[in-house]
């Protein structure tokens, strides 16, 4: 079970920090010119692309190791445990690329928000509410324990929703040999 688990988790867990990667080295290179809401669905269908190895991970373990037979609590704990190797591996990509590759962008993330602040009529007093928020975020986001807090905050409960849909569909109890 340990080798299942810990083969998904790290396939599951380079997926989704490639494709973080590669759109963090895009992003920071596009001044201005990317969608906010384009980034977001680009980075969660990555962490939902690579959460399908936790389906995988369970229905492997099922099949092959377990007689075709498994309990949603067991399913469950597989696939918890492929998703915080996967998560821990998200975490640690993202903390080195924004601190020894990207300290900057809160900086550049902040301007953008506050240009579309602007683009959108916010009112001045607004937009120094949130210049002082952004500022505060920043303050904080530089410790790594806070910012790891926030990024498992980010990757970790999709990874939960997965292993919950997986959990349902893939559970299966003994058929009962008797009469």
């Amino acid at each position: 079970m340990k080798k299942n688990i810990l083969t998904h988790g790290l396939i599951s867990g380079i997926i989704v920090s490639v494709i973080m990667l590669f759109s963090m080295n895009y992003y920071s290179y596009c001044e201005g010119s990317v969608n906010q809401s384009t980034s977001m669905l680009i980075g969660y269908a990555s962490m939902l692309i690579a959460f399908s190895m936790i389906f995988v991970g369970i229905r492997n373990y099922r099949d092959k190791y377990n007689d075709g037979i498994i309990s949603f609590g067991k399913a469950f704990k597989i696939g918890i445990l492929i998703a915080l190797i996967a998560s821990t591996i998200y975490v640690v990509s993202w903390l080195v690329c924004y601190f020894f590759f990207m300290p900057d962008f809160l900086d550049k993330y902040s301007t953008r928000e506050i240009e579309n602040m602007k683009i959108n009529g916010a009112t001045a007093a607004e937009i120094e509410v949130k210049i002082k928020e952004m500022a505060k975020f920043a303050t904080m986001y530089k410790n790594p324990f806070f910012n790891a807090m926030m990024t498992y905050a980010e990757i970790l409960p999709v990874g939960l929703i997965v292993t919950l849909i997986s959990s349902l569909i893939l559970k299966r109890k003994a058929k009962n040999s008797g009469m």
